[in-house]
């Protein structure tokens, strides 16, 4: 079963990721314990810098590298001495990093308000609501503005695009691209070296084009395969790093579905739970030591016994409640009007924002 993100590379870029994976494999044989042989496992899954082995757990890297608990614990404290993480660090040095953030336009500026900004990187957003709310809306707008320049909002990034519920079309990042402002296509293309204007049909042809050569689509079958399709999208946010489009954004559409039809009653709930956790942490970890936004969608679940309020809640209980960062939910209103809902923040206050899903995407009010 094919695993693989379909995007476009050239040779240059392969030929990059292959000389930084060599010199990853020098650097991890200085490590006790590690020798060419387990450095080649360890760099074919995905450990290629002192910094992800330091932030490893001792089961994962036994179990990826064949190797003893107490080697591979070892080993990760070698890492996090040569890597230099793992301890206290002072609030100055907090915010220090925070201003590292980029904040990802929805190109909505109410919603844009209601977040601070934008969409954070370093941080899981979670978006949810009832089918056709439009939350595959959201992901697909976002892989299009996080390609924008800086000046307009997006991160001058590419996209991950996991896809749990055959949502992701071409067609609609199409239609995304030529609804944006002239002045902003105008501006992306100079950015990309794309001669012509707005009006040029072989222009825009070459735009979306280039738009979605940025997007790495992975279908994901089973949650085994989503949880084994995050460890390569940190491979492919590892390899992107160092280059002129870094992975700026994971869309995970949609995280709970597998999880939810796999492990149905309440005898699965604390295996489901337990998967779904590490699950999290994994993506998690891609925000924080690749600076991505990491944005999943949700489904939710009807609770009758609700007699006040909105009857429905997000599937995924509290380790998801406490794992994401941002929570919204997006509500239905009349034809293409949609509610925006700031629910849980952790420095901003609830709040509600109003936008439209027309065919050129996300607009205000």
């Amino acid at each position: 079963m094919p695993f693989y993100f379909h995007h476009g590379v050239n040779e240059a870029l392969c030929a990059e990721g292959h000389k930084r994976s060599h010199m990853a494999e020098d650097d991890l044989e200085n490590l006790p314990g590690v020798g060419p042989a387990t450095a080649d496992k360890l760099t074919d899954a995905g450990f290629e810098s002192y910094q992800s082995i330091a932030v490893a757990s001792p089961a994962e890297l036994s179990n990826t590298a064949d190797i003893g608990e107490s080697t591979a614990s070892d080993i990760i404290n070698a890492a996090r001495e040569a890597a230099d993480i793992g301890g206290f660090e002072s609030g100055a040095a907090v915010l220090e990093r925070r201003e590292q953030i980029g904040k990802l336009t929805w190109n909505v500026s109410e919603v844009d308000d209601l977040l601070g900004g934008g969409v954070e990187t370093q941080s899981i957003t979670e978006v949810y609501g009832e089918f056709g709310a439009g939350k595959s809306q959201v992901t697909h707008q976002l892989s299009v503005n996080v390609q924008l320049p800086t000046e307009y909002g997006g991160l001058r990034g590419s996209a991950i695009f996991v896809d749990s519920e055959d949502t992701f079309r071409p067609e609609r990042i199409d239609d995304m691209v030529r609804g944006l402002d002239d002045e902003i296509i105008q501006a992306t293309m100079d950015d990309r070296d794309i001669e012509g204007s707005p009006g040029d049909e072989d222009a825009m042809e070459a735009l979306v084009t280039d738009v979605l050569d940025k997007i790495h689509v992975a279908k994901a079958f089973n949650s085994n395969h989503q949880i084994l399709l995050a460890e390569k999208a940190k491979e492919l946010a590892s390899e992107h790093e160092d280059t002129e489009w870094p992975v700026r954004l994971l869309n995970v559409d949609s995280l709970t579905a597998h999880f939810r039809a796999e492990y149905v009653g309440r005898g699965e709930l604390a295996d489901r739970q337990q998967k779904l956790n590490k699950h999290l942490h994994d993506l998690m970890r891609i925000g924080d030591l690749y600076n991505t936004a990491v944005l999943v969608t949700n489904q939710v679940a009807s609770n009758p016994d609700s007699y006040f309020g909105d009857p429905t809640q997000p599937i995924g209980g509290n380790i998801l409640g406490h794992t994401s960062t941002f929570r919204m939910y997006l509500r239905k209103s009349k034809g293409d009007k949609r509610i925006v809902r700031l629910v849980d923040a952790p420095n901003l206050a609830d709040g509600e924002a109003v936008m439209r899903v027309k065919d050129e995407g996300l607009v205000p009010e």
